[in-house]
C-alpha cells in the first residue's frame, strides 16, 4: 500500500543566518555566538533586541526554547516568541507556529490555526509549509478535506525539491487523488523523491518499473530501485528482491542472494517472506536442505493465521521424526517470542 506521510519540519535557521532587519553588531555578535554553540551569549545579545522588536531575534529565541538550545526547553516560551515575529511576517516563524499548534505543543491542539499560520508562510514560499498545507488538505484537518487542494501546495513544495511532498505527489497522480490517474506524472515525482533517498519512493519506483506502470517495463530498473528501498530497510521492497533473485529477473538466478532478502524481510514479519525461506529450506535452494527450519517458518507463517503456511508445515512434518518435530515446534516458538530476530 502506498501511504501518504506526515512530516512535520521546523526550520532551523540560526546557524544559516536570518531575513530582516540584523539590528547592528549585537545581533551579529550573538549570531556569530549560536554559529559558534555559546548560546549563552546568543541568548544575553538577542533577548533585548527581541523585546525592541527585532523579528529575527524573536524567531531565533523561539527557536533556541524549542529546541532547547542554551535554555532548558520551552515550548510556551517558544510559541510567544514564533508569535511575535509571525506577528510582523515573519514566514519561518509562521511555519514553525503551524508545527506547534499542529502537534499541540505550548499550546493546546488546534489544527485550524495551524492552518492559518501554515497558509501565511506558504504564500510566501516556505515549502515546508506549503507541504504540511498540503496534508491537511488531504487530510481534512483544519480544513474541509480537499485533494485538489493538497495537489497545488503539493506542487508547489515539490517544485522547490521537497522529497515528501515529490512522494505524496507521486502517490496522488498513481492513484488518481485530486488529479486525473496518471502514471508518467506519478513516476516523474517518485523519481525526484527517489533520487533524493526517499525509500517509499524508491519502492515506488521499482513497483512501476516492474509492472510497467508509466514507463517501459523493466525488472533491472526495478532491481537498482528496490536495492536503494531495502537497503533502507523496507520490508516489502526486500522480499521483492528476495522474489527477484528466486526466480531470476532483472537478475541472474541466486538462490543465496534471495535467501538474504527473504530473511531481512522475514525478520520484519512479511508472511511471504517467511513462507519462502520455509520453501528454500525444505527444496535445499541457497541452504542445505533442512526439514526442522523449514517446519520452523511454515509454523511462524501459520501461527500468524496463514492456511497455506499450516498446509505446507503438515507436509514437512510427515517426512520428519519426533525429535525433528519438538525441535522444530521450539523453534517457532521462540522465533515468535524473539519477533523473528535472529531465527
Amino acid at each position: 500500500m502506498k501511504n501518504l506521510t506526515r512530516i512535520i519540519c521546523l526550520t532551523l535557521v540560526i546557524l544559516l543566518g536570518t531575513t530582516g532587519t540584523s539590528w547592528g553588531a549585537d545581533f551579529d555578535k550573538g549570531l556569530d555566538a549560536a554559529q559558534s554553540g555559546d548560546f549563552a551569549t546568543a541568548l544575553r545579545e538577542w533577548k533585548p533586541l527581541a523585546e525592541q522588536g527585532n523579528a529575527s531575534a524573536q524567531f531565533n529565541l523561539g527557536l533556541m526554547y524549542r529546541k532547547g538550545l542554551g535554555v532548558p526547553q520551552d515550548y510556551k516560551t517558544a510559541v510567544k516568541w514564533y508569535t511575535l515575529a509571525a506577528e510582523q511576517g515573519y514566514a519561518d516563524a509562521q511555519h514553525n507556529l503551524g508545527v506547534m499548534y499542529e502537534s499541540g505543543q505550548g499550546v493546546p491542539q488546534d489544527y485550524k490555526t495551524a492552518v492559518k499560520w501554515y497558509t501565511l508562510a506558504a504564500e510566501q514560499g516556505i515549502a515546508p509549509a506549503q507541504y504540511n498545507l498540503g496534508l491537511m488538505h488531504h487530510k481534512g484537518e483544519g480544513v474541509p478535506q480537499n485533494d485538489k487542494t493538497a495537489v497545488k501546495w503539493y506542487i508547489l513544495a515539490a517544485e522547490q525539491g521537497d522529497a515528501d511532498a515529490q512522494y505524496n505527489l507521486g502517490v496522488m497522480y498513481e492513484s488518481g487523488q485530486g488529479v486525473p490517474q496518471d502514471y508518467k506524472t506519478a513516476v516523474k515525482w517518485y523519481t525526484l523523491a527517489a533520487e533524493q533517498g526517499d525509500a517509499r519512493a524508491q519502492y515506488n519506483l521499482g513497483q512501476m518499473y516492474r509492472e510497467g506502470q508509466g514507463v517501459p517495463q523493466n525488472d533491472k530498473t526495478a532491481m537498482k530501485w528496490y536495492t536503494l528501498a531495502a537497503e533502507q530497510g523496507v520490508a516489502r521492497a526486500q522480499y521483492n528482491l528476495g522474489l527477484m533473485y528466486h526466480k531470476g529477473q532483472g537478475v541472474p538466478q541466486d538462490y543465496k542472494t534471495a535467501m538474504k532478502w527473504y530473511t531481512l524481510a522475514a525478520e520484519q514479519g512479511v508472511a511471504r517472506a517467511q513462507y519462502n525461506l520455509g520453501q528454500m529450506y525444505y527444496d535445499g535452494k541457497g541452504v542445505l536442505q533442512d526439514y526442522v527450519y523449514a517446519h520452523m517458518w511454515f509454523n511462524v507463517v501459520a501461527f500468524n493465521g496463514d492456511e497455506g503456511g499450516g498446509k505446507a508445515r503438515d507436509i514437512v512434518a510427515k517426512k520428519m521424526n519426533a525429535t525433528q518435530l519438538n525441535k522444530a515446534q521450539e523453534l517457532a516458538r521462540e522465533c515468535v517470542r524473539k519477533e523473528y530476530k535472529g531465527c
